[in-house]
C-alpha cells in the first residue's frame, strides 16, 4: 500500500502529521506492507534563499498578524507539538526558502532514505534552529545519513532534482492540494491536515481492506493455469 505525503520543511504541522501517522501506523499488523513517498510542497516560494526571518518576524512581517495574534498561534501550535511528542524551539527556528531541503530530500529518496531525511530537516529546523537553505547544513544533514557529501554539494549546485520538485508541487495543484501536510493513501483516499493518530489509523485500515485485502485473496489462491498447465492445492 503506497501512501504518498506532501510536506514542507518549515511547516510544524507537517511534524506533527508525520508522528502522528507514524503512531498510527505501528499500531497496525500491516505496516510492513506500506510504503511512503514523500512529496514537496513550499509554503512561501518567495522567500529569498540567503535571508532569514525569526518564525515571530515571519508571521508578524510577511503574514500580517498582531503580536498578540502571533504570539498565541505559536503557542498553541507549540502545544499541539507536544501532544505528538515534540518539543517545538520556534525561538530558534529561521525562516527561510526550503527548496534547496527539498533537493537534498529528492536525494535521500535515491538512496531510500527520505523519511529519515525528512525527520533529520525537521530537528535541524524546529529543534536545533539551524539554517535549512545553508548548503553546508544541508550537507552535513546529508552525511548523517550515509550520502556523499560531494554528490550532496553537486546536487545543491545544479539543477538535479529541480524538475522532480516542480513536478511534486504540479501534482499538488492537480490533486487540489493547498495545504500541507496531505496525504493520499493508496491513490484512493485523502487525508488532510495534522490528524490525531485515531484518524489515522481508522482511514489506514479502511484503505487497506478496501484496495489491498481484496487483492491478497485473489493472489493468495493458488488454483490456476499458466501455459504449463493447471495446479491445484
Amino acid at each position: 500500500m503506497k501512501i504518498e505525503i506532501w510536506s514542507d520543511v518549515m511547516c510544524p504541522f507537517c511534524y506533527i502529521g508525520k508522528n502522528n501517522f507514524e503512531e498510527a501506523l505501528a499500531k497496525l499488523p500491516f505496516r510492513d506492507e506500506v510504503e511512503v513517498e514523500w512529496k514537496s510542497f513550499q509554503l512561501d516560494p518567495s522567500l529569498h534563499p540567503e535571508e532569514t526571518q525569526s518564525t515571530f518576524d515571519y508571521f508578524r512581517e510577511k503574514k500580517g498578524f498582531a503580536e498578540v495574534q502571533a504570539q498565541q498561534m505559536i503557542s498553541q501550535v507549540k502545544q499541539m507539538g507536544l501532544g505528538a511528542g515534540i518539543d517545538f524551539h520556534f525561538e530558534k527556528a529561521l525562516i527561510t526558502n526550503t527548496f534547496s531541503a527539498h533537493k537534498i530530500l529528492h536525494l535521500a529518496k535515491k538512496y531510500d532514505r527520505s523519511n529519515e531525511m525528512e525527520e533529520a530537516l525537521f530537528i535541524a529546523h524546529f529543534i536545533d534552529g539551524k539554517n535549512v537553505g545553508d548548503y553546508e547544513t544541508l550537507v552535513t544533514l546529508a552525511a548523517s545519513q550515509g550520502i556523499d557529501r560531494e554528490e550532496a554539494w553537486q546536487v545543491l549546485n545544479s539543477d538535479t532534482f529541480d524538475a522532480e520538485i516542480s513536478k511534486d508541487i504540479e501534482d499538488a495543484r492537480t490533486n487540489g492540494v493547498s495545504g500541507v501536510p496531505f496525504f493520499i493513501l493508496n491513490g484512493k483516499y485523502a487525508v488532510s491536515g495534522a490528524q490525531p493518530a485515531e484518524l489515522f489509523v481508522s482511514a489506514l485500515r479502511q484503505t487497506y481492506e478496501e484496495t489491498v485485502a481484496p487483492l491478497k485473496i485473489r493472489t493468495d489462491n493458488s488454483a490456476s493455469c499458466d501455459i504449463n498447465g493447471c495446479e491445484t492445492e
